[in-house]
């Protein structure tokens, strides 16, 4: 199983999204774990992304909330969460 690594940038945006919702937060902790067990879950709707961000994957968390990582090795970087608009 690979492991989640969490960027110090991940980490405040996904404390200033869960701050107000513990709905949001449980629903993160849920895909969280998903990410972990199989990125590649139809329920994440995981793509890869192109130009500057070739390199990178999303996937969704709500309708608009969004998560990018990359992967290597046996793990996965999460780089950030938010908007759509804002992670892209």
């Amino acid at each position: 199983m690979p492991t989640l690594k969490l960027e110090k940038h991940f980490m405040r945006q996904s404390s200033r999204i869960t701050k107000n919702s513990k709905v949001i937060h449980e629903k993160l902790l849920k895909i969280l774990k998903t990410l972990q067990e199989n990125p590649f879950t139809p329920s994440l709707k995981t793509h890869k992304l192109s130009g500057n961000l070739k390199d990178r994957y999303s996937c969704f968390v709500t309708e608009d909330i969004r998560i990018t990582f990359k992967l290597s090795d046996d793990n996965i970087y999460l780089l950030n969460i938010g908007p759509h608009d804002d992670v892209y």
